[in-house]
């Protein structure tokens, strides 16, 4: 039996986040709008837009709508979500010219309506940051490719501010039954020892 109502998956590009949250579906039966699917690629697409284009703010802003959009489709059963409004936060500070346009970036998103919304429910919720495992990085033209432990630095850092916990899996955990089985797990007890 699931206990928590939400579970996000997050972190850097190459991570094994939509790997996982595939095999969570999979493993849970999850139908529609319990599973959230990574909605940034859609987004960058529809816009007409590439990966040289995620410093636009503009971009990280549609982003996190659309993703938002999508959890708002099922607001009071389980749900599973390939990423999460926090990646744009995380993405226009990682691209920010300095730390005090980081700031600037950062207090945007946050300041969004559509995001002071959700942060209650996020912070009750089971967040799982993906570190990055060295020998996965793989650059297909279209994911940020080279700077993922700043990346992962940065979700620490941004997750633990805004007060979300969260668990996080590394090289420690390789293999999708060992890291799928740990999630659902996670998932079926209370939050435990989960950092912030």
């Amino acid at each position: 039996m699931v206990r928590c109502a939400r579970v996000y998956v997050v972190g850097p590009s190459s991570t094994g986040k939509t790997t996982l949250c595939n095999a969570l579906s999979q493993r849970l039966d999850l139908k529609g709008p319990q599973f959230v699917t990574e909605v940034a690629r859609r987004v960058i697409k529809a816009l007409g837009l590439g990966r040289e284009d995620i410093g636009s703010l503009e971009m990280q802003k549609a982003i996190m709508l659309a993703h938002l959009e999508r959890e708002r489709e099922n607001e009071r059963g389980f749900m599973l979500c390939d990423r999460s409004a926090i990646d744009p936060i995380v993405y226009a500070i990682f691209t920010a010219a300095n730390s005090a346009d980081a700031e600037s970036r950062k207090q945007v998103l946050l300041d969004l309506p559509e995001f002071q919304q959700v942060l209650p429910q996020y912070r009750k919720s089971l967040f799982v940051l993906l570190a990055p495992v060295k020998e996965w990085m793989v650059d297909d033209g279209f994911r940020h490719v080279g700077d993922e432990s700043e990346i992962l630095s940065i979700f620490r850092s941004t997750l633990s501010e805004l007060g979300i916990q969260y668990r996080e899996i590394g090289t420690e955990m390789r293999f999708l039954p060992e890291r799928t089985a740990f999630v659902l797990a996670l998932a079926t007890e209370s939050h435990v020892a989960l950092r912030y």
